[in-house]
């Protein structure tokens, strides 16, 4: 038997691709959000975290 004939059996299916959708929405509009308002010292901070040789 098929995966999806196991799903076909399962009431109220069709709503988890809608849930699973509007979860992945909210989070990247949420971090795009939070992109756009991140300080641009703090930008250039993460920036150069690669390169900072001083321990903490």
């Amino acid at each position: 038997m098929k995966f999806s004939t196991y799903l076909t059996h399962i009431a109220g299916v069709k709503i988890y691709p809608i849930i699973s959708l509007l979860i992945f929405v909210v989070f990247f509009v949420l971090v795009v959000f939070w992109m756009y308002r991140l300080d641009k010292n703090e930008i250039a901070r993460i920036e150069n975290l690669p390169f900072d040789d001083q321990k903490n």
